[in-house]
């Protein structure tokens, strides 16, 4: 079982590395969906992590239909993610009636090699899942990240078994959206899924000894005083659960 954990940050990344990821999904702006990491923190988590690092390859928040500067934007994300030492990138593009555009993911996927490519939760907002997982696969995609088409993945667990079974082994179907330590087992057994991906958090208190809290420097109800860090006990007890699911042992 492969635990790939979404970051927020290269110290959420650290984290996520000792409480025993496998693999990191390296982004920003999670209150987006995540968004592409700079070059700094990419650089940063590289130089610390002697596990898989793939990087989100997403100029900006919202829908998937990308205008021709974005797609350019990608492109050079891509090849700054390869330059840094990246393992994999994670993007999705669609076109206007909720297909694939396979052109462009071709040419995404081209220039990611040799690093592995993800297909992200753009997945989720196509029209015909079953078609677009073929498309994905011709357009040389390694795995797809997918809630099912649904919130969460639990809830989404029929289709991902079906997505898995017409897969035949062609493409990595990786549940990810609420998975969670209580409902890991629950996902793995309705799923079959060889591969998860997982966000565990904590909020960090500021150690700030002033604190002005009559200026907001985002979304009024968005604190100023903590921020969000990968927790490692959490993804330490996450992999405890499936590890002991997977020997047999009571869980």
């Amino acid at each position: 079982m492969i635990i790939e954990v979404c970051v927020n940050s290269a110290c959420s990344a650290i984290e996520a590395q000792k409480g025993g990821a496998d693999r990191v999904e390296l982004c920003e702006n999670l209150h987006d969906g995540g968004t592409t990491p700079s070059a700094g923190s990419i650089r940063i988590a590289r130089n610390h992590l002697h596990i898989a690092l793939f990087v989100m390859i997403r100029p900006r928040g919202g829908d998937f239909l990308y205008s021709g500067e974005e797609f350019e934007i990608m492109k050079e994300d891509i090849r700054v993610a390869k330059e840094l030492g990246s393992d994999g990138v994670v993007f999705g593009i669609l076109l206007p009636d909720g297909s694939i555009d396979m052109e462009r993911m071709r040419t995404l996927t081209c220039l990611a090699r040799p690093m592995q490519v993800t297909c992200h939760r753009a997945f989720d907002m196509t029209a015909d899942p079953f078609k677009a997982m073929e498309d994905l696969i011709v357009s040389g995609v390694d795995r797809i990240l997918t809630s099912g088409q649904q919130p969460t993945a639990l809830r989404g667990a029929a289709l991902i078994q079906q997505l898995q079974k017409q897969s035949a082994g062609r493409i990595i179907v990786m549940p990810g959206s609420g998975v969670k330590e209580h409902n890991a087992v629950e996902l793995i057994r309705a799923t079959g899924a060889q591969e998860v991906h997982i966000h565990l958090d904590k909020q960090e208190p500021s150690s700030m000894i002033f604190k002005q809290l009559d200026v907001s420097m985002g979304k009024p109800e968005q604190p100023e005083y903590e921020h969000t860090r990968t927790d490692r006990e959490r993804i330490i007890k996450f992999r405890n659960t499936v590890e002991n699911h997977l020997s047999g042992e009571p869980v």
